[in-house]
């Protein structure tokens, strides 16, 4: 526990620095540029494409939890119960084609940018959101319920009240796998003109130029592990 906490505010620092004052770390990534190419990727800040990344992936996952769990309230729902199999269905649907797919068949209707980018990111973000809401609200202590509806709670009033606290845990488990995947997925955008810190990666392989792709690659793998910390953190709270 002690470690996690000395290692956190590290990680942070070692972001912010990446992000904010890329120069300093010239020196360890000379050797991994070409001769006499450039060391730090300047076209673009990094902090800027940093934002718009998340920007991007706050986007699609704020629409995929609100549909999401909006479908499982749904189908737990007596009314909407038979609607499960196929609500699934859909949902799986993201997962089923790859994000790269999703992007070649959105770009012709949207164009380039980011638009194709928030549709393949919240497609892929559904399934984990949807399964973990499904599971939270079907697997509710019967006491609790029980005493819910003793005390004249409308299904409303218990769905706001009760439900949804107690289940709160089980589906911010579903945003966080939804969101990690989604940081790591959304470097491809870059592909279809979004601004992401896909863009150095691909400007470093397409130079032969390793120093860009560990630049874009470190600052990704830090945002989604500090995020996975995050919600991991905010998990265990709710649980309490």
């Amino acid at each position: 526990m002690k470690a996690g906490w000395v290692l956190r505010p590290a990680l942070y620092a070692l972001l912010l620095a990446m992000v904010l004052r890329p120069a300093w770390f010239a020196p360890l990534l000379a050797p991994l540029a070409p001769q006499g190419g450039p060391v730090i990727y300047e076209r673009a800040s990094l902090l800027s494409l940093t934002l718009s990344q998340l920007g991007l992936v706050a986007l699609a996952s704020g629409c995929a939890t609100v549909v999401a769990v909006g479908l499982a309230i749904f189908v737990t729902r007596k009314a909407g119960a038979g609607f499960l199999p196929l609500s699934r269905m859909l949902a799986n649907i993201g997962q089923t084609f790859p994000p790269v797919a999703v992007l070649a068949l959105a770009v012709p209707a949207m164009g380039f940018g980011a638009g194709p980018t928030l549709v393949a990111l919240f497609l892929y973000g559904l399934l984990p959101i949807f399964d973990n809401a499904v599971t939270g609200l079907q697997n509710l202590p019967s006491v609790t319920m029980e005493a819910a509806r003793g005390i004249g709670l409308s299904p409303r009033q218990r769905l706001i009240s009760v439900e949804l606290p107690l289940a709160a845990p089980v589906i911010l488990t579903g945003v966080r796998l939804s969101v990690v995947i989604a940081l790591g997925t959304a470097t491809i955008g870059s592909t279809v003109a979004a601004r992401t810190l896909g863009e150095v990666i691909i400007a470093g392989l397409l130079t032969n130029n390793t120093a860009f792709v560990v630049q874009g690659g470190v600052i990704t793998g830090l945002l989604a592990l500090l995020i996975h910390d995050g919600l991991m953190l905010a998990e265990r709270r709710l649980r309490r």
